[in-house]
C-alpha cells in the first residue's frame, strides 16, 4: 500500500477529505464523494483521512476544522476549503485539474 505522501504526488488530482467520526457535517460527505467518484472514475483519486486516527497528516496541512477538503496534484495543494460541499460544486473544482473533463 502506498503512503499518503506518495499518493498525493500523483499527476491525477487527489481529493483528500479530512474528517472525524464525531463531526456532523462530515457524515454528509460520503454520498457526495461517491457521486464525484462515479462521475470522474479513475481521473481522480479520493482519500478520506480521519484526523483523530491520523493527527500528523492533519497537523501537516493545518487542518483546523472538519470536514476540510484539499485537492493535491503532484504533491502541491491546488485548492482547499473547510465545510461540506454539494457534489456539483466539488465537480466544478475538480474539473479545473482533470484533463479532458467529463
Amino acid at each position: 500500500m502506498r503512503s499518503f505522501s506518495e499518493v498525493i504526488k500523483s499527476d491525477k488530482p487527489v481529493l483528500v477529505d479530512f474528517s472525524a467520526e464525531w463531526c456532523g457535517p462530515c457524515k454528509m460527505m460520503p454520498p457526495v464523494l461517491k457521486e464525484v467518484k462515479d462521475k470522474l472514475q479513475d481521473k481522480v483519486i479520493i482519500l478520506k483521512v480521519d484526523i483523530d486516527k491520523n493527527p500528523d497528516a492533519a497537523r501537516a496541512y493545518q487542518v483546523q476544522s472538519v470536514p476540510t477538503l484539499i485537492v493535491f496534484q503532484n504533491g502541491i495543494v491546488k485548492w482547499r476549503q473547510s465545510g461540506a460541499l454539494p457534489a456539483s460544486q466539488l465537480m466544478n473544482v475538480l474539473r479545473q485539474f482533470v484533463p479532458s473533463t467529463v
